[in-house]
């Protein structure tokens, strides 16, 4: 079992990233608190160099290892946000870099990968099967598997980002994360412990993929069919080290439908002037589902991501939610 991050590990991030990643912008919006009858700080990760918090990792874990650890290579598994951060670090570190992403996955997130000059490998109809096939790319000789939730220095990194949001606003009631594999919001957790252990971290994921959910509540890691379109949030599984997290820190774990979180995406769009993609306003989709638990509340969500696909850009003006 990797070893357990703790708020030490994320300040150490934090000084790998000063000189490769600027602080991200955090804004309120009057018109979105208008409608969610909260304050609202919209964290907007969805303005990195790959559209998604996730560098924040892929860079961490990059700049830890040793030049023969980096000439070596390595082997992830993504359905596209974990997979440009790593594809990313790999080139700003000059290491090579293969991901293995589900068949099902958006030709623009599978082109943004290639572009960064990793190979890309399309394989399964969802996340168990290409992690099945990174392991035994890796067991090949292909490279160091890294893990998309079970990797230390990605959970550091991300922890990076939680950092800025409670400096930039203190007396903060809650944080939203959305989760997929659950690394955003063990981070949080960790480093609210530190810096505002008044606020309330709470998860959210949806509910056609409730894997980590389920997790969480029943104390083990458990599979759970995956059936979001989602795809920032498709995960049929728990992972370990960000459920231990979870387990001791987390205050609520909610779930939200698909069809929410679109909604929240036209609000992000219309009230705050964000594309964001699914998972990116999954955050802002657990607040409007629960107004009056919010109300009055100085309330910090996190747009993971604004990779949105040409499907889910469409849907924004009315069209049909894209199915998997």
């Amino acid at each position: 079992m990797e070893c357990e991050p703790a708020y030490a590990d994320v300040l150490a991030a934090r000084e790998l990233l000063a000189g490769l990643l600027p602080v991200t912008p955090m804004w309120s919006y009057p018109a979105l608190d208008e409608v969610t009858g909260a304050t609202v700080f919209v964290k907007h990760e969805n303005v990195q160099p790959v559209g998604a918090f996730k560098v924040r990792g892929g860079l961490t874990l990059l700049a830890g290892m040793s030049p023969a650890e980096r000439a070596r290579g390595l082997v992830t598994y993504s359905t596209g946000n974990h997979a440009q951060s790593l594809a990313y670090a790999c080139a700003a570190f000059d290491a090579p870099c293969t991901v293995v992403m589900p068949a099902s996955a958006s030709a623009e997130k599978v082109r943004a990968v290639r572009a960064l000059g990793a190979s890309a490998v399309l394989h399964g109809a969802d996340m168990a099967a290409a992690q099945e096939r990174a392991e035994e790319l890796a067991a090949g000789g292909r490279g160091h598997l890294v893990s998309p939730g079970d990797t230390p220095a990605l959970l550091a990194g991300v922890g990076t980002a939680y950092v800025e949001i409670f400096e930039a606003r203190h007396g903060l009631d809650a944080v939203v994360v959305p989760v997929g594999s659950g690394t955003g919001a063990a981070a949080a957790g960790i480093v609210a412990a530190e810096l505002a252990p008044g606020c309330r971290v709470i998860a959210v994921q949806s509910a056609a993929a409730p894997a980590a959910h389920d997790s969480w509540r029943a104390g083990r890691c458990v599979e759970r069919p995956d059936k979001t379109a989602v795809e920032g949030l498709a995960t049929g599984r728990g992972f370990v080290l960000p459920q231990r997290l979870l387990r001791a820190r987390l205050a609520e774990f909610r779930l939200v439908s698909d069809e929410q979180i679109v909604a929240a995406q036209r609000l992000l769009a219309s009230h705050a002037h964000t594309l964001a993609e699914g998972a990116g306003a999954a955050a802002l989709a657990a607040v409007l589902a629960d107004p009056e638990g919010f109300a009055g509340q100085r309330v910090a969500v996190v747009c993971t991501g604004g990779n949105a696909s040409a499907a889910e850009i469409a849907a924004l003006g009315g069209g049909a939610w894209p199915v998997r």
